[in-house]
C-alpha cells in the first residue's frame, strides 16, 4: 500500500477512534491541551497568531482564541481557496466568523490579510500528531503548502490517547515543531 492510500485508511481508523473517546476524556484533555500551549514562553511572547477554529471533537481552540484576543495578540484564521492556497485573516471577535468550506468558521473576506513571515505562531489542526511532529492531517494540503516557508513556531493540538508512535510521512509533510497534548508539550525541534 503506497504511503496516500495508507493515510486514507488511517483517517478513517483514527476519525473511528475519536466517535469512540468519552465525553469527560474530552473535556479534560481540552482544558489540558489549553494549559499546555498557554504556558508556553512561545505563546506567551507571540504578538500575532493564526489559529484554526475548532469543529466537532477537535481540541477546542474557541478558549485559546478568547484569551490570546483578550490579552492583546494580533489573530488570526486560516481563509482557504479552492486548489489548496490558503491566506491568514485577521479577526477581533469570533463573532465575525461563518462557516465556510466543509462548514469550518471562516473570516471574510473583507478580513485584512497578515502576511506568513509576520506571523510569530501558527496553532496547526489535524487528526493526530506522533512524537515527530509529524501529522495525519484532513487530506486537502493547505497547511503543508503554507508551512513550506514560513519561520514561525508551529504548534499541534493532539489528545493523548490519539498519539501515534509512527505515522506515514510523504516528501512535502512539514512537521510541527511542538505538539501540545493535555500532557506535555512535547518539542520535536528546535524552534
Amino acid at each position: 500500500m503506497d504511503e496516500k492510500s495508507l493515510k486514507i485508511e488511517l483517517r478513517k481508523i483514527i476519525r473511528e477512534e475519536i466517535d469512540t473517546l468519552p465525553d469527560d476524556y474530552i473535556a479534560g484533555s481540552n482544558a489540558g491541551i489549553l494549559l499546555q500551549v498557554m504556558s508556553l514562553e512561545e505563546y506567551i511572547s507571540a504578538r500575532n497568531i493564526m489559529i484554526y477554529h475548532s469543529v466537532g471533537r477537535e481540541p477546542d481552540t474557541v478558549e485559546l482564541v478568547k484569551a490570546a484576543l483578550s490579552s492583546g495578540k494580533t489573530v488570526a484564521f486560516p481563509y482557504c481557496f479552492k486548489g489548496g492556497f490558503m491566506q491568514a485573516r485577521i479577526v477581533e471577535s469570533l463573532d465575525v466568523l461563518r462557516p465556510a468550506m466543509l462548514g469550518i468558521p471562516t473570516p471574510p473576506d473583507t478580513a485584512p490579510v497578515i502576511a506568513p513571515e509576520e506571523l510569530d505562531m501558527i496553532i496547526v489542526p489535524a487528526l493526530t500528531y506522533n512524537r515527530a511532529g509529524y501529522r495525519l492531517g484532513y487530506g486537502g494540503g493547505y497547511y503543508d503548502r503554507y508551512l513550506s516557508a514560513i519561520p514561525a513556531i508551529t504548534v499541534g493540538l493532539a489528545r493523548q490517547r490519539l498519539m501515534k508512535y509512527v505515522l506515514p510521512e510523504e516528501p512535502h509533510d512539514i512537521a510541527v515543531k511542538i505538539v501540545a497534548t493535555e500532557n506535555a508539550a512535547l518539542r520535536t525541534a528546535d524552534p
